[in-house]
C-alpha cells in the first residue's frame, strides 16, 4: 500500500455528534495550523437539529491557498459509530483513519488501503475525569493533542490560542493545555507518529489575511454602511448576522454621553412583519436592512413588491440554503435567484449582488445601502450558508476615511419652499429616479403616505392605462440605470486566445480559481468571467458573444443564473451550457473540471499538453 505523503496540502475531517462539544476543538485545530502560517479552509457541515445527529467538520490545508472545498478526505478522526461505514468510505486510497480503540472493532470495519491509528480516548477521559462533561470535552481537546503531535504541528500555535481565548481565567487554561498535552505525551508514547505521511510545516503564506465568518463581516459591512434599523426573525442560516449586527452595534453604535442606542433591533413575529418593518424605516428616511433566507423570501415578497412599485429603499441579505419548502436547512445552494430578481407579482426586476467571500459580503453589505437609496428599491445581498457560517481567509476589511454615504435624489425643506417642482414620481433627468423626501421635511409639501396602487408622476391614484405604462417604463429605465451602478464582473483571460468561456458567481468562486489552475496546466484555455451583481452589465452579453460556448457554472438544479441570461440578454440557448452542482455540498474544483472536460469532450477538445506528448 502507497501512503498518501503530503506537506502543508491534504484535508482532515472530523465526524462527530452534535451537541458533544467538538466543534470548538475541531476549530481549534483549524486556527492551529492558520497560525503557522499555513492557509485552512474549514467547512462545518451540521444536522439542523439541537442535539444528537451526526455532524462534520472538514478543514482543508493548503500552502497554495486554495480555499474551496477539495472533497475527499486524507485524514479521518472517526468519533461517531453512527458513521462509521459512511466516513471510512470516504478516505482516500493511501489515507489515514484515527478512532477511538478503546472498543474493540473487527476488522471488518476497516480497509486495507488506509493506514488504522487507533487511540483509547474513552479510557484515556474515564482514568483522568470523573466528571461526564468533563469526559466528553477533554476528549475533544485530547485528541486535538494526539493530533497535533502526529502531524508534527508546533504546540505553541495551540497553547497561544488557548490563552487568548481564556484570557483571565486561568483554571480554564491550566485544565485545557493538561488535556492537550496529555494526548501529545499519549501519542509519542505509544502511536508510531513516523505512520503519518501527512506534516503540517511552518510557513508564510497567509500573510495579512483575516479569518472571519461571511455573516459577521457582513452585519459589520452594515454598521460601517450606516444602517440604523435591523428586523429579522431567527431563520438558519442567517441568524448569526442579525446576532452579529446587535453585538457592533452594542460596541459602536451607544451615544458615549447619554449611553443611549443609536439603533434598533427588532425580532419581529415573522418574516412577513420584519421586512414590513424594514420598508416603514426605509420610507421614513433611515437606512435598514434584513437577514434572511429561502423560506422567509418566499413569506416576503408581497411586501418586496410594495417597496419596487412605491420605490422605497430597502436592503435583503440573504443567506441562501437548499430548498424548496424547509429544504435543507443547514446545506449550501444558491438556488433563490430567479425567486429574488423577480420577487412578488407582476413585473418586477431587483437588483442582487453576488459576493464571493466575507471581504465582499462586507463590502457589498455597506454599497446595497447606498445603491437603495440612490435607487429607491430593494437591493438583495445574495450570500450563501458555505459563506456565511464557516470561518473563511480573505483580505482585510477597509473603509475609507472620508467615505460618504450616497442618500440619492433627496429634495430639501428649502427646495419645497422655494417652489421647486416636486413630483414623487417625476424622471426629471432621464435616469429614471425620482426625488423624494423624508416624510415631515416641509410642514405642507412633500411626501407624507405612499401606496402600492397605479399613480402618476406625482403620486396621484390613476388606472389610467398609459399613466401606468409610464410609470413601468420608467422603473424599467432605472432599472437600467442601475448596470453602470452595481460591481462590474471580473474577467480572467486564459494564456491563449480561446473560444470557451466560462461564467460564475458568489461562493462558487474559490472553486473555479483552482479549476481554472487546473485547466491551464492540462494546456486548456478557458476565459473566465466572475458575474458579481444583477442587472447585468453590457460587458456580460459582450463576453458570452465573444466565445463560441460558454460554460454557466452554479449551485442549483435549474439552471437559474443560465435561465437569467438567457432572458435578459435574448441569446441562443445552444451556446450556453450549464453546468450545475446542487446536493447541498459546496462545489469543487474537481467537479468544475471534470464536468467542463466532459463537455468539451463532446466538442472533440483535445488538452495541448497531450498533442505535445
Amino acid at each position: 500500500m502507497k501512503k498518501i505523503s503530503a506537506i502543508n496540502d491534504f484535508v482532515v475531517k472530523f465526524a462527530n455528534v452534535n451537541g458533544s462539544g467538538s466543534a470548538s476543538a475541531n476549530e481549534l485545530f483549524a486556527r492551529a495550523i492558520l497560525r503557522m502560517g499555513v492557509p485552512v479552509s474549514p467547512r462545518n457541515i451540521f444536522p439542523s437539529n439541537i442535539q444528537g445527529l451526526p455532524t462534520w467538520y472538514e478543514v482543508r490545508v493548503n500552502e497554495a491557498g486554495y480555499l474551496g472545498r477539495r472533497g475527499g478526505c486524507d485524514l479521518m478522526v472517526a468519533m461517531n459509530p453512527q458513521t462509521w461505514d459512511a466516513d471510512v468510505k470516504e478516505i482516500e486510497p493511501g489515507g489515514y483513519l484515527f478512532y477511538d480503540s478503546t472498543r474493540v472493532l473487527p476488522k471488518s470495519k476497516f480497509r486495507d488501503d488506509i493506514t488504522v491509528i487507533g487511540m483509547p480516548l474513552t479510557q484515556i477521559t474515564n482514568e483522568a475525569y470523573t466528571d461526564v462533561r468533563q469526559r466528553q470535552l477533554f476528549k475533544n481537546i485530547i485528541y486535538v493533542g494526539a493530533l497535533s503531535a502526529l502531524l508534527d504541528m508546533d504546540p505553541k500555535a495551540v497553547e497561544q490560542l488557548f490563552g487568548e481565548q481564556y484570557k483571565g481565567k486561568e483554571k480554564l487554561i491550566d485544565s485545557n493545555l493538561k488535556a492537550l498535552h496529555m494526548g501529545r505525551d499519549y501519542a509519542f508514547a505509544n502511536l508510531n507518529c513516523g505512520e503519518m505521511g501527512l506534516k503540517v510545516k511552518p510557513a508564510n503564506n497567509v500573510g495579512k489575511k483575516i479569518f472571519i465568518e461571511g455573516n459577521n463581516a457582513a452585519a459589520l459591512g452594515c454598521v460601517y454602511g450606516g444602517a440604523t434599523v435591523c428586523a429579522w426573525y431567527p431563520i438558519t442560516p442567517s441568524s448569526s448576522l442579525a446576532e452579529a449586527f446587535q453585538k457592533h452595534c452594542s460596541k459602536y453604535r451607544v451615544d458615549a454621553v447619554t449611553g443611549k442606542n443609536n439603533f434598533a433591533i427588532i425580532q419581529a413575529e415573522d418574516e412577513l412583519a420584519s421586512i414590513g418593518i424594514v420598508i416603514g424605516a426605509g420610507w421614513n428616511g433611515a437606512r435598514s436592512f434584513t437577514a434572511t433566507s429561502g423560506p422567509g423570501i418566499s413569506l416576503m415578497t408581497e411586501f418586496i413588491g410594495l417597496a419596487y412599485f412605491a420605490e422605497i429603499p430597502a436592503t435583503i441579505i440573504n443567506v441562501q440554503r437548499g430548498g424548496p419548502s424547509t429544504g435543507m436547512p443547514t446545506r449550501t445552494q444558491q438556488a433563490d435567484i430567479l425567486s429574488c430578481a423577480y420577487a412578488s407579482n407582476g413585473d418586477t426586476k431587483h437588483v442582487l449582488l453576488f459576493p464571493e467571500d466575507p471581504k465582499e459580503c462586507f463590502d457589498f453589505a455597506a454599497e446595497a445601502l447606498d445603491l437603495a437609496d440612490r435607487l429607491q428599491t430593494p437591493i438583495f445581498v445574495m450570500t450563501d450558508l458555505d459563506i456565511g457560517m464557516n470561518t473563511r481567509l480573505c483580505e482585510p476589511l477597509e473603509w475609507k476615511e472620508g467615505r460618504e454615504y450616497d442618500r440619492g435624489k433627496v429634495m430639501t425643506a428649502e427646495e419645497l419652499e422655494a417652489g421647486k417642482d416636486f413630483g414623487r414620481y417625476l424622471d426629471v433627468d432621464g435616469d429614471g429616479i425620482p426625488y423624494r423626501t423624508y416624510p415631515g421635511t416641509h410642514a405642507k409639501r412633500g411626501a407624507y403616505f405612499t401606496r402600492g396602487t397605479t399613480k402618476d408622476r406625482y403620486a396621484r391614484y390613476s388606472e389610467e392605462g398609459p399613466v401606468y405604462v409610464d410609470n413601468m417604463e420608467r422603473l424599467v429605465k432605472k432599472f437600467e440605470t442601475a448596470k453602470n451602478l452595481v460591481p462590474l464582473p471580473l474577467t480572467r483571460k486564459a494564456q491563449r486566445a480561446s473560444k470557451f468561456g466560462v461564467l460564475y458567481f458568489g461562493s462558487t468562486s474559490p472553486a473555479m480559481n483552482e479549476a481554472l489552475d487546473v485547466f491551464d496546466e492540462e494546456g486548456i484555455h478557458v476565459d473566465a468571467m466572475r458575474i458579481r451583481a444583477f442587472p447585468f452589465h453590457q460587458s456580460i452579453m459582450d463576453f458570452i458573444a465573444a466565445h463560441d460556448h460558454v460554460f454557466v457554472v452554479e449551485q442549483n438544479r435549474d439552471a437559474q443564473l443560465r435561465s437569467m441570461l438567457l432572458t435578459e440578454g435574448n441569446l441562443n440557448a445552444a451556446k450556453v451550457i450549464p453546468v450545475l452542482h446542487y446536493d447541498g455540498t459546496p462545489i469543487t474544483a474537481r467537479f468544475i473540471v471534470s464536468a467542463i472536460n466532459d463537455q468539451m469532450a463532446l466538442f472533440n477538445v483535445t488538452p495541448l499538453k497531450k498533442v505535445a506528448q
